[in-house]
């Protein structure tokens, strides 16, 4: 097949619903023989279903693409062994690592489990780790290849309810951009993505309030094929150059996030005590401060 991805292989993790649905139906549809991982889980995780890993297979497979369906837990470092050695015993080789796959588990942080939070943390943090250690080392052998990773707005910006989530997802934006510094010399890249998509991920934010409702009709517009062409622009050979990087789509907008750097400093010649920095700091500083904003604080325009 011809394409933007003639030629590559690509494993997408979360393959059989939502996001990953569509990005691997796109990959393949841009030539690339694509490896779809799901373990077809609830949203919370629970149970096992091979149908959805299968049922996209079936569909690029229609269509005159190529691709296998694997049901491995990623997890599980072992796993993503064998979900690479897989895909270089059919198809010779791996060019791309899409991480997606996630769960959640929604609880306001006092009652928060310990379960909760690492449940969360061993699938999207853990899991995206075990997925790029075991491609690494193919990746640095070829002298090339591109991981894009799914963070989300809840990390960048916030959301009540989510802390086991938001760490995740922020640890992944920390995964990229190290894999960026580690492998920019053996030419692979490694960038992020926060999606704005109506999915079964976000089908659980809740419509209490007249506020929250019209929140929601907004992201209904929003589908998850949207999320798919930057994620093969960045995995393609027309993305060199670009790593390191956390972007964002929404509907039929692109953002370009903006990352931790210094915004104000004070100092003092004779150092600082507990007292002084209390008549200093927040004068001083408080203007630039972060307010505690939610994602739809801050995206609180309709999707264009």
């Amino acid at each position: 097949m011809k394409g933007m991805l003639a030629g590559k292989v690509a494993i997408v993790t979360g393959g059989g619903r939502g996001i990953g649905r569509g990005v691997a139906l796109l990959m393949a549809s841009e030539g690339a023989r694509v490896v779809v991982c799901d373990i077809g889980a609830s949203l919370e995780g629970e149970g096992t279903d091979a149908s959805p890993a299968q049922q996209v297979v079936e569909e690029i497979k229609r269509v005159g693409g190529d691709a296998l369906a694997s049901t491995l837990s990623i997890t599980d470092p072992k796993n993503a062994e064998e979900i690479v050695k897989v895909a270089l015993t059919a198809f010779g080789r791996i060019d791309i690592l899409v991480n997606n796959a996630g769960i959640l588990r929604d609880r306001i942080f006092h009652r928060m489990s310990w379960s909760d939070w690492s449940d969360v943390l061993a699938v999207h943090l853990n899991g995206s780790f075990n997925m790029s250690r075991a491609c690494a080392v193919h990746f640095r052998e070829q002298n090339g290849g591109a991981f894009v990773h799914m963070t989300s707005t809840s990390a960048l910006v916030g959301n009540f309810g989510q802390a086991n989530y938001m760490a995740a997802k922020f640890g992944i934006v920390g995964l990229s951009r190290g894999i960026a510094l580690d492998m920019q010399r053996f030419k692979v890249r490694s960038n992020c993505i926060a999606p704005f998509a109506w999915t079964r991920m976000i089908d659980s934010i809740p419509m209490d309030t007249p506020e929250e409702k019209m929140r929601v009709e907004r992201m209904q517009q929003m589908t998850p094929e949207k999320i798919a062409p930057l994620t093969v622009y960045l995995a393609s050979d027309s993305g060199e150059g670009i790593s390191g990087q956390i972007f964002g789509v929404r509907n039929n907008e692109i953002f370009l996030f903006g990352q931790p750097r210094v915004v104000r400093t004070i100092h003092r010649s004779d150092g600082w005590s507990p007292e002084n920095i209390s008549q200093q700091l927040k004068g001083a500083l408080g203007p630039s401060f972060t307010p505690l904003e939610r994602s739809s604080d801050v995206f609180s325009w309709d999707p264009i």
